[in-house]
């Protein structure tokens, strides 16, 4: 298990990863990044007979979902339409034009809501809960749930919470939803250092450079066209984003992909490239700040506190304790946590691509699970933490995912800054 060595050992191996400037070549679907719909993992990951599960934390990003905002759509539009009156927009940058509408015209008094396959995503993930981890639910379990006051992640709650009463009316449910969980669920909202760090901006001159030497503007010059009266570059490349931000999202609305319509795979990655940077930079512990992920610590604290509460006093408390909100909530937790692939402190900046992605650390409906077991022959607790329902090793050149919760626990506490415990 965890000593305290390598406890030490994990926190300095985290923080000196190599750098290598190699960005694997990634496919269409994964420069969709966080807009990606959730990945469902191909079989069950089964645990030893040795252990029984007992109870189960989970954060949960909300499920697909129409655009968040009406903000690209229509950037997009004043755009084409601009290129149309002056003649110069393209063929493509038509077809665009129609896509485009079709976006506004389905997310119209549906911009950021649950789509229906967002509700898919969450039932699917409730259903491979309660199958693996039956004995956590039981003939009467109790599940607490609780989310933001974003009704996207309160309908993601109630699918989930739905759908485990589909599959057992003995359950009992205790749900809350609302700005009561705000300082858990959206400690971006509360937390005055982490509002002071996106006042300064002082992050902002490495995205700024970072898009400047990687933002390809030749997808949006073909839509529309070689004569648009562009003011600069910076607006073109801002154009180009927009451009992708629209057509990236389409699959979590349920349409078909059409990346490969309007970009080439190259554009496609560096242009995801840029967006997963902004999100890195802003939601993560970097070189530049660590409070970004430091506004996670609650949620630390309170994942170990409902724990603790279980393993104390099991038939006063819940069985499992489900949690929904955003990307936002998540990344800075994985990065607290320091999950492999969810931390990342580098000075080379062009690197984070190649270590950093955020289709795997949080695509639509995206989760960390931490499931307690309880050993059957000695008693002894012991804690897996799934990430989108795959187990990760959190020891250096160790593949083993199960950990002793007291051994876990301290892990977890010695993460968490000394202030906030």
């Amino acid at each position: 298990m965890l000593t305290t060595a390598i406890l030490a050992t994990c926190l300095i191996s985290f923080a000196a990863s190599a750098a290598d400037p190699a960005v694997p070549q990634y496919s269409f679907a994964q420069c969709e990044g966080s807009l990606m719909p959730y990945p469902e993992p191909a079989h069950p990951v089964e645990a030893p007979d040795s252990l029984l599960p007992v109870f189960i934390n989970h954060v949960g990003r909300h499920g697909a979902r129409y655009p968040s905002s009406s903000a690209n759509c229509l950037a997009l539009r004043k755009a084409l339409a601009k290129a149309d009156s002056i003649g110069s927009i393209t063929p493509l940058g038509r077809k665009l034009n129609t896509l485009n509408e079709e976006v506004i015209r389905l997310s119209t008094d549906r911009w950021g809501a649950l789509d229906s396959l967002g509700m898919a995503e969450q039932q699917g993930i409730a259903t491979r809960m309660f199958m693996a981890f039956a004995e956590v639910f039981g003939k009467s379990g109790s599940v607490e749930a609780k989310s933001s006051y974003s009704p996207r992640a309160m309908m993601s709650m109630y699918s989930f919470t739905h759908q485990l009463d589909r599959l057992s009316n003995r359950i009992t449910f205790h749900t809350s939803t609302g700005r009561i969980n705000s300082p858990i669920l959206r400690p971006f909202d509360l937390d005055s250092d982490y509002i002071e760090f996106r006042r300064a901006k002082t992050y902002e001159p490495v995205y700024d450079s970072f898009v400047t030497s990687t933002c390809p503007v030749t997808a949006i010059e073909r839509v529309l066209g070689s004569k648009f009266p562009f003011r600069d570059n910076k607006e073109k490349q801002q154009l180009a984003m927009t451009e992708y931000y629209v057509v990236a999202g389409l699959e979590a609305m349920g349409l078909p992909s059409a990346m490969a319509t309007y970009f080439s795979r190259d554009e496609a990655q560096d242009l995801w490239s840029c967006f997963n940077m902004r999100q890195y930079l802003q939601r993560t512990a970097t070189t530049i700040s660590s409070v970004p992920a430091d506004i996670a610590a609650d949620l630390v604290l309170d994942i170990i506190e409902t724990t603790d509460r279980y393993i104390e006093s099991p038939q006063q408390s819940p069985s499992a304790v489900l949690r929904f909100g955003h990307a936002e909530t998540l990344m800075p937790l994985l990065s607290l946590l320091r999950i492999p692939g969810c931390h990342y402190l580098t000075n080379y900046f062009d690197t984070v691509a190649a270590h950093w992605r955020d289709f795997e650390v949080v695509p639509m409906a995206s989760n960390i699970q931490f499931i307690l077991f309880k050993a059957r022959k000695s008693g002894k607790y012991y804690i897996r933490v799934d990430l989108n329902e795959k187990p990760v090793a959190l020891r250096q050149g160790d593949n083993s995912t199960y950990y002793q919760w007291g051994e876990l626990r301290r892990y977890m506490m010695n993460l968490v800054p000394i202030y906030a415990q």
